[in-house]
């Protein structure tokens, strides 16, 4: 079964639990806020996902600006990176979709589809 990393305030994850249930996907929610992914299964998501970790990180969140990460990742290491990330769920981009081969962050309909239906 999906796991989808959500944040209930947050609109793109509205949208993106719709679509899934508008497609009779099933899925289980985490909420990102409470229960977010330690360092390690951070590291296993990242691995399976195929992308660069910086796709991990919530640009456009307040911490993200509050702690000038745009300006300070380039020059972290991917260890310090994935620590940063498990240290606070409002950090990791979402949704994130977590598949048994696949891992998506943020809602993009083109790619969901690709991967799920």
């Amino acid at each position: 079964m999906l796991r989808i990393y959500c944040y209930s305030k947050c609109s793109t994850c509205k949208k993106a639990l719709k679509w899934l249930d508008d497609n009779n996907i099933k899925y289980e929610v985490t909420d990102i806020k409470a229960d977010h992914p330690d360092s390690e299964t951070l590291r296993r998501y990242y691995a399976l996902s195929g992308l660069p970790l910086k796709r991990f990180f919530n640009t456009s969140g307040i911490q993200y600006r509050e702690m000038g990460l745009s300006k300070k990742l380039p020059d972290m290491s991917e260890d310090a990176q994935i620590a940063l990330l498990a240290s606070d769920g409002m950090l990791v981009k979402r949704p994130l979709l977590v598949g048994k081969d696949f891992v998506l962050t943020g809602f993009k309909q083109p790619e969901w589809e690709a991967k799920l239906l």
